[in-house]
């Protein structure tokens, strides 16, 4: 805006005042609307189905095509006094407190090797990810023929001269579950040591140089040095590998043991699919996988808990 103001001596002199700021532009709405197809998804994909465990877990539900009544906490009750429930606990606690530990330890310290860069570290990346490329099928025809009676593992021992040692692995109660907690391990440590030797390998370079110069060996560089560095994501990897165990684990089962010699090897999520497909129960099944569900938030709250950062 141009005033015009009065000089000395009479003159008229023009002074420019400043302007107004202009109103920012209103913010455009159509990001919401873009959002809207993805909230569909997430309410019918991922929340519908965890409101139907609940909703199922309350009736009675002899088959997909049977009558369906209202069971309450019936369910409940049938469930904690079956002796195969308790059994899919110990099981699933066992193969928990096993595999876990076994394969995040192990996996760490092989990812911190391949993140030093030996020679043949390019190699070794591949090789560690191989078992995390087979398919789940194929992984137990693998372990089929390798702890089967007639198999290589007894075959070794035979050819050793320890043939007393030799047994059916895989139908034995006492054997069952820890060969399919091999399986797990297997599968699973390769992949995750390379995860693992990505992050260490983000890692600055000062740091690993620093506790050189200070004395620190690799062992010690390697647990005081590095570990807390990238210690939220070991706990993200955790979580992933205890959610992997605590759901994915009836896959193996299935294929490998059916979940016996009786209910020897019988897991929980292997219970959830036993139920529901082949005693035709749904209630019972939903039921357990209410349980499920549970078990697996509280474990992720503690994983998250213990492996949170200090600072």
């Amino acid at each position: 805006m141009t005033l015009l103001s009065s000089a000395p001596g009479g003159a008229s002199v023009a002074r420019k005042t400043p302007s107004a700021p202009a109103a920012p532009p209103r913010r455009k709405q159509g990001g919401v609307i873009l959002a809207v197809p993805a909230l569909v998804w997430y309410l019918v994909f991922m929340v519908g189905p965890l409101v139907a465990i609940f909703v199922i877990a309350a009736l009675h539900w002899p088959g997909m095509l049977q009558p369906v009544s209202f069971a309450g906490l019936q369910n409940v009750r049938t469930v904690l006094d079956d002796p195969v429930f308790m059994d899919a606990v110990a099981n699933t606690t066992v193969q928990l407190v096993v595999a876990l530990p076994l394969m995040i330890v192990g996996a760490y310290m092989l990812g911190y090797y391949v993140a030093q860069q030996p020679p043949g570290h390019r190699v070794l990346r591949y090789l560690l990810f191989i078992p995390g490329l087979i398919s789940t099928p194929a992984k137990a025809m693998v372990f089929y023929a390798v702890l089967s009676p007639d198999g290589l593992f007894n075959g070794a021992l035979d050819e050793l001269g320890m043939g007393s040692l030799t047994d059916a692995w895989l139908a034995s109660p006492s054997t069952a579950l820890a060969c399919l907690i091999v399986l797990d391990v297997w599968s699973g440590i390769g992949f995750t040591a390379v995860l693992f030797a990505a992050r260490l390998g983000s890692v600055p370079d000062e740091i690993g140089e620093a506790a050189q110069l200070d004395g620190a060996g690799h062992w010690r560089a390697m647990w005081r040095i590095h570990f807390p560095v990238i210690r939220d994501f070991v706990g993200v990897v955790t979580m992933l590998q205890f959610l992997w165990t605590l759901f994915g684990s009836a896959q193996n089962v299935l294929l490998l043991t059916q979940g016996g010699p009786g209910s020897s090897s019988t897991t929980l999520s292997f219970l959830v699919y036993q139920k529901a497909f082949i005693a035709a129960d749904l209630g019972y099944s939903q039921t357990v996988g209410v349980f499920l569900f549970l078990v697996g938030l509280a474990g992720l709250l503690t994983i998250r808990r213990v492996f949170r950062q200090n600072y």
